[in-house]
């Protein structure tokens, strides 16, 4: 899978994990980071598709990609204001 070349502040590999690890890893990492602040997050789940895109809905960072290729998942949030 190649990268996106969107820059990111940090890298979350959490490719061989099911749900619902990838998002608690995910919401883990990410309370560290500054609002404004990316995350690219690495997965294989095929629930992340469903899941990524869901708790950003519910936890109001932005998801700024989302993209899949040969079964690996990549996303870029960003950490919204307050959150």
């Amino acid at each position: 899978m190649s990268r996106s070349s969107t820059p990111t502040d940090a890298e979350l590999d959490v490719r061989g994990l099911l749900c619902p690890l990838p998002v608690l890893k995910a919401r883990k990492r990410i309370s560290t980071m500054k609002p404004g602040e990316t995350l690219r997050i690495l997965a294989t789940d095929p629930a992340s598709a469903i899941d990524f895109p869901h708790w950003c809905g519910e936890s109001g960072h932005d998801l700024v990609v989302a993209a899949e290729a040969h079964g690996e998942y990549s996303f870029i949030i960003r950490k919204n204001h307050g959150k």
